[in-house]
């Protein structure tokens, strides 16, 4: 079952990039797409303007989601598309942020849902305002259910089992799992996944993910406290690098692997100081996030057969990040 579920993710993600090179050919993202802007493309649609509403979760100076960002305000420059991106980690408060989109009357919504429940009254809005709505990064397991049109992102529960296995395969035998926000679904999947297929000890360890000295001091403490903890498995790339320092200063001989990438945490797995870490491909998930948006105004177009696109697992070590064009 876990690999049809990877290989459909795999051949959607194939399928949608046949669709994003065909977006920037002269057919311009189809017929109906063709008739708006005259056939002209070259690049960049010639379709009207139109404003997309991208809203997240994301915490102040948390870097994993410049990389969405980054994806997609490209989508949206080919697209013709006004871009408006805001974010807070707090789930209520991402529900007023999407009723701002409303009241923009924008003409589509990206949302992430770390805190489904926070924000499904909000999305039931959007969808009674005819917005399309599509999920992106948080919300595998609600999407369908809130009646959004597509999802692009990770299954993290799939990708906590990999990450277990992979822990498994490097001999690890004592893990803690930091979870950053206690309560996100997301996160609560990936250490949840570890512990289904990790054989050795496994424990959580929650700390504030808005603080990274609570991160610093807890993992320092936990360490100290217990030395047969070998490895320190972290569920955000910039926080994978407080965890390298909270080792040191515990004079603790584990290991620390991660979810997610930035470039300080490349440079970290070049130098061979961090041995994997599990790549979601967050520019993806930005820029297909915008562009399906796209394409359902001017030509229709649902990606995913009702199935959520995979962007991820992948892993990423020592052998290929020099592979990552993003990092290099």
């Amino acid at each position: 079952m876990k690999t049809n579920r990877r290989v459909v993710g795999t051949v959607v993600i194939a399928s949608i990039l046949a669709l994003v090179l065909a977006s920037c050919g002269s057919s311009s993202g189809g017929k109906k797409a063709q008739e708006n802007s005259g056939g002209a493309s070259r690049g960049k649609a010639d379709t009207e303007e139109i404003k997309i509403a991208m809203i997240t979760h994301s915490a102040p100076g948390d870097t994993f989601w410049d990389q969405v960002k980054t994806g997609a305000k490209a989508a949206a420059a080919k697209d013709n598309v006004d871009l408006v991106y805001s974010a807070d980690p707090d789930g209520n408060k991402q529900a007023e942020l999407i009723q701002n989109a409303i009241d923009q009357k924008v003409d589509g919504i990206a949302v992430t849902m770390a805190h489904a429940d926070a924000v499904r009254g909000a999305i039931k809005k959007a969808q009674k305002a005819d917005i399309p709505t599509v999920g992106l990064n948080a919300g595998i397991e609600e999407w369908k259910k809130f009646g959004l049109l597509e999802y692009f992102g990770q299954d993290e529960s799939i990708a906590g089992e990999a990450f277990g296995e992979k822990l498994n395969d490097i001999g690890a035998k004592h893990v803690i799992c930091v979870n950053h926000e206690q309560g996100s679904v997301s996160l609560e999947a990936r250490c949840s996944g570890i512990k289904s297929t990790f054989d050795g000890e496994f424990e959580v360890l929650y700390v504030n993910g808005e603080d990274k000295s609570d991160i610093s001091s807890k993992v320092t403490s936990k360490l100290q406290s217990d030395s047969d903890i070998d490895n320190v498995a972290m569920l955000n790339a910039g926080f994978a690098i407080t965890a390298l320092k909270a080792v040191k200063d515990a004079n603790s001989d584990a290991t620390v692997d991660t979810f997610d990438l930035n470039p300080e945490l490349a440079k970290a797995i070049k130098e061979g100081k961090i041995p994997f870490a599990v790549d979601q491909q967050p520019y993806l998930q930005g820029y297909l996030a915008v562009d399906s948006l796209w394409l359902y105004k001017f030509n229709g177009a649902i990606i995913g057969g009702e199935k959520p696109v995979l962007t991820g697992p992948t892993f990423v070590t020592e052998d290929n990040i020099s592979d990552l064009a993003r990092f290099n």
